[in-house]
């Protein structure tokens, strides 16, 4: 039997539906959210199973997408909110820490290590960043001056967040090796 090669364009039009869908997923697990000075979303979960799943390029394609969605006014941000308030308020630097995190995976992926261990530790490495940038900003950006010093928003902006993100990306990963066993999937390299 003959093997059918795909054309480029079906592989474009495979990685573009790709990336737009799991954009779609980063929106919608937003809007699973507990309230806090920095909301509990189901997002990281998200943005974990779109680098395990994509890879770092058509990964950062995708958070990058969700995040122009978001800031031209859909409401994929946390709780169905949206515009560029959000991402310059106190989760942008958090969100933009996601592509951070891309380009970590992307220096993983090109070390050629295929067993995962290597991303896996990048995306913790990337979350670590995602959390000093957030809390950063949030120090310097959303609260006057002298209102909260360093230890304080590291109790309200990281330390809730670090056994549900470890979980979630337990569960990211967890669900892309299902899912790519379930698919003939060809995820990262």
């Amino acid at each position: 039997m003959k093997r059918v090669r795909r054309s480029a364009g079906v592989d474009k039009t495979r990685n573009l539906a790709l990336i737009a869908v799991f954009a779609i997923l980063n929106g919608v697990c937003a809007w699973i959210t507990v309230p806090g000075a920095v909301p509990l979303t189901m997002q990281s979960f998200a943005v974990y199973l779109t680098y395990l799943m994509l890879g770092a390029g058509r990964g950062m394609a995708s958070v990058g997408s969700y995040l122009l969605l978001g800031v031209l006014g859909l409401p994929v941000f946390s709780g169905g909110t949206a515009g560029i308030g959000i991402l310059i308020g106190k989760s942008g630097g958090y969100m933009l820490g996601w592509l951070v995190m891309g380009l970590l995976l992307w220096c993983a992926e090109r070390l050629g290590e295929k067993g995962g261990r290597l991303k896996i530790f990048a995306l913790l490495l990337g979350t670590a960043v995602s959390y000093a940038l957030g809390a950063a900003w949030f120090l310097t950006v959303y609260t006057e001056p002298a209102a909260l010093d360093v230890s304080r928003v590291i109790v309200m902006c990281v330390l809730p967040f670090l056994l549900p993100d470890m979980l979630k990306l337990f569960l990211a990963h967890r669900v892309s090796l299902r899912l790519k066993r379930a698919m003939t999937f060809k995820g990262a390299k």
